[in-house]
């Protein structure tokens, strides 16, 4: 069994080739799928492991991604339901959102 991960010491990759934020381990792949457009990013799909499911990691890499998104004054477009779902409890980032869009 793998040692515990602490996640939030692991560093926040934007791995623009795939156009995918990541956490990694040697063993665990955390990720969310965005469309970056402008000032624009449009966050798509975010896919936890199965085996790693429940334990909070999907809202770990959302806070950090929208850290993120806020550090480089970019809009969002939360087009996942589980980012946007994660909004809907964390009413601090509903100021990323793009004109137009809501949750």
């Amino acid at each position: 069994m793998e040692a515990q991960t602490n996640w939030e010491e692991i560093p926040l990759l934007d791995n623009r080739d795939k156009k995918q934020f990541e956490l990694r381990t040697d063993k665990h792949l955390i990720r969310i799928e965005y469309i970056l457009a402008g000032p624009r990013m449009f966050l798509t799909h975010t896919e936890v492991p199965r085996e790693l499911e429940g334990q909070g990691l999907g809202s770990i890499i959302i806070r950090r991604v929208l850290d993120e998104i806020r550090e480089r004054k970019l809009k969002l477009v939360p087009l996942c339901p589980f980012v946007a779902a994660f909004l809907q409890k964390n009413e601090a980032y509903l100021d990323l959102l793009a004109e137009g869009y809501h949750v």
